[in-house]
């Protein structure tokens, strides 16, 4: 179980047992917003180019077409069981990116419900969490080596975490190249903000809603900290080293996610329904299988 899923939790059970006093709305809202956007930024201090060349360009090519169609799929199945626009995105953008982080960036933009970013990262966990325990289980039927292996978790899994543990079931090496293939994938996640965020700022014209930014701050940012960290400008330890702020950014999403915690109600996720727990599935199937069907047909053609 990971941490994201364990503070969430733990802040949603806190809001069960007790009211959420006034004097701490502030802080929860600063927790959920600029804590939450800077932890999104510094995801970038976890790509390098170098890292994703280790796994080929054939690979490059399939975790990429499986990110792409699998965004659009779930945005077009979340509006086909008519789910509420910004559920649907946030579940998209979660499946076939990179997990809570990915729906943590999309609702800055979004601007959804506190409920639908909660409903969102309980899909993704529980679908995630049961792909560890499937995914080792299908290898042996579906004849994959462990790089292929690996591949396919990283090109199909939600969250990192979730791709690690299902990649340390089989192997080092299968681990490796998930992890790699992981990281492709969140490299898609700043396009796709910045897309949502053009079309947020579209539909918002004239309309007096709030404005939305064209190009997020911290998606800049998340580009810049990927550019320092695949050209080594930073030393690897240190006060302002690689690993503490990798670490400091994990701290920052773990309190961005008790945040969301403590904002939801668990009698509003009760009311919601089993629609975006489908919706998740379908999707993740779709990725499945195409990742799959795609890693199959260049292993048979090398």
């Amino acid at each position: 179980m990971g941490a994201l899923l364990v503070v969430i939790l733990l802040g949603m059970g806190l809001r069960l047992i007790l009211p959420l006093p006034q004097w701490a709305v502030p802080g929860l809202e600063t927790s959920r917003k600029p804590i939450l956007r800077w932890a999104v930024a510094a995801l970038g201090l976890r790509l390098s180019l170098g890292d994703l060349a280790t796994i080929g360009l054939p690979s490059l090519v399939v975790v990429s077409i499986t990110t792409v169609v699998g965004v659009a799929f779930g945005w077009w199945v979340a509006r086909r069981l008519r789910l509420p626009k910004e559920l649907g995105l946030l579940i998209g953008v979660g499946g076939a990116v990179c997990g809570a982080s990915a729906i943590v960036a999309a609702d800055t933009v979004v601007q959804a419900d506190k409920r639908d970013s909660a409903v969102a990262i309980g899909v993704i966990t529980l679908l995630g969490t049961i792909g560890i325990f499937l995914y080792p289980f299908l290898k042996p039927l579906l004849g994959m080596d462990d790089f292929n292996y690996g591949l396919w978790a990283g090109a199909s899994l939600h969250e990192t975490a979730q791709v690690v543990a299902a990649g340390e079931t089989v192997s080092a090496k299968a681990t490796e190249v998930a992890t790699v293939s992981k990281l492709v994938r969140i490299c898609w996640l700043a396009p796709i903000v910045w897309y949502l965020a053009r079309a947020r700022r579209r539909s918002s014209a004239g309309s007096g809603e709030a404005h939305v930014s064209p190009m997020p701050w911290f998606l800049v940012a998340f580009v810049l900290f990927a550019a320092v960290n695949s050209l080594h400008w930073l030393p690897e330890q240190g006060w302002f080293g690689t690993t503490n702020l990798k670490q400091g950014g994990s701290w920052l999403m773990a309190i961005g996610m008790a945040g969301v915690g403590l904002q939801t109600s668990l009698r509003d996720l009760i009311h919601v329904g089993a629609r975006p727990v489908f919706a998740g599935a379908v999707q993740w199937l779709l990725m499945a299988v195409l990742s799959c069907a795609l890693i199959l047909a260049i292993a048979a053609l090398a």
